[in-house]
């Protein structure tokens, strides 16, 4: 399961397919391991909200920031393509992960995703990298309820068949545009509340005017699974006037 890259619309986006200075510098990737273990595998969606607040919960964290332990990394992945690439572990392999610096964040559905301070791309950890990418996918045992009004939606592209572990890479990517996007203040409200947020596949019908609605949307690189360019997630704000419900719009 993988996936990597993407960003906004807008020039210099680190999520675009044309190559720019941000091709130029050296390149790093945001690990995240989710653990499968076989006799009782995570359900997708659960999986794929968990990643994404993986990665808010990474972008968030005091060494994240200023002159934390891991800001450097952070910078250096943030000046690059922002990769993101999705390895699955269970058993030793999943307790091995557990050893290495980084974050577990679990589920509402008990989905557990580690992440991991950004590495060089040729410099993954040992443990990390022996790791599978492909091989497992995961499914829904019965449909999502409808997302909460009262927070973010992650809108996967009706049109694109991803991977899991891809899809969990792109709701990575549409959370962070999100981040990207706010104030301080509308970051500490969603992080105090525990960054609540749903991922789920777009109606065909409503795809498209998301896509052109002024909202962060996803375009992938191409390097894994889908063709350059592709718009994969949309970020919309919550409907009901509620938690970044301004998401967007200037």
């Amino acid at each position: 399961m993988s996936s990597e890259d993407t960003t906004p619309h807008g020039s210099g986006s680190p999520f675009r397919d044309e190559r720019t200075a941000r091709d130029e510098a050296p390149q790093f990737v945001l690990p995240l391991v989710v653990r499968i273990e076989r006799a009782a595998p995570p359900a997708r969606t659960d999986a794929l909200e968990t990643a994404a607040r993986a990665v808010l919960v990474m972008l968030s964290d005091e060494r994240s920031l200023g002159e934390g332990e891991w800001a450097a990394a952070m910078r250096d992945w943030q000046d690059a393509r922002i990769r993101k690439v999705v390895r699955r572990a269970r058993g030793a392999e999943w307790r091995r992960a557990e050893a290495l610096d980084g974050i577990t964040v679990t589920g509402h559905g008990g989905t557990e995703v580690r992440v991991f301070p950004p590495v060089p791309l040729d410099g993954w950890p040992k443990d990390l990298a022996r790791l599978q990418v492909s091989g497992t996918d995961l499914d829904d045992p019965e449909p999502p309820p409808a997302p909460d009004p009262a927070a973010p939606v992650l809108w996967l592209s009706p049109d694109l068949d991803m991977t899991a572990g891809k899809a969990m890479a792109q709701a990575g990517h549409g959370a962070q545009l999100a981040w990207w996007e706010l104030s301080d203040a509308q970051r500490k409200e969603w992080r105090e509340a525990g960054f609540p947020l749903s991922v789920r596949t777009a109606d065909p019908t409503r795809w498209e005017p998301l896509t052109r609605a002024g909202l962060p949307v996803v375009r992938d690189a191409g390097f894994t699974e889908i063709a350059p360019g592709s718009c994969t997630v949309v970020t919309e704000g919550a409907r009901d006037g509620g938690l970044l419900s301004g998401l967007g719009h200037h």
